[in-house]
């Protein structure tokens, strides 16, 4: 999963603005440093919605050459993504615990950035979805 951001820039400054994600903006020295930049202010961003039980919005995955595209976290795009589908299928939290057949608890640790959730619930939630859960291990380029 990734977000896209403008980048403008001259040789003392750069800065990355997330149209998908308003106020959610860096700046850097220079063009290397604003990657590591835009990837933790976008994560740290889509964490604090998260957190406070926000729905993040989905980003607009038209992959542009003229745009910076800043991959997240697994862990985080998967939070996004139960959190997207939940609020779609108009459900509570509670809600998705009962189709998925797992607590609350469960459900709220799978949705919050800083709990950790087991496979099993991720599995059991995607189910419920009627959705399939796709995971695989690829060599970073």
């Amino acid at each position: 999963m990734f977000y896209q951001a403008i980048v403008t820039g001259n040789s003392e400054r750069w800065s990355a603005v997330f149209p998908d994600c308003p106020g959610c903006q860096t700046q850097a020295d220079d063009d290397q440093e604003l990657r590591a930049m835009a990837k933790e202010a976008l994560e740290g961003w889509l964490e604090t919605h998260l957190a406070c039980g926000d729905v993040p919005p989905q980003p607009c995955m038209k992959a542009d050459t003229h745009l910076l595209q800043v991959d997240i976290d697994p862990v985080l795009a998967m939070r996004i993504q139960v959190r997207l589908a939940r609020h779609k299928a108009g459900w509570t939290q509670q809600d998705l615990a009962d189709r998925a057949g797992v607590s609350l608890k469960q459900i709220v640790k799978l949705e919050h950035p800083d709990l950790n959730a087991k496979m099993a619930t991720i599995t059991k939630v995607a189910e419920a979805f009627g959705i399939s859960l796709d995971v695989r291990f690829e060599a970073v380029a």
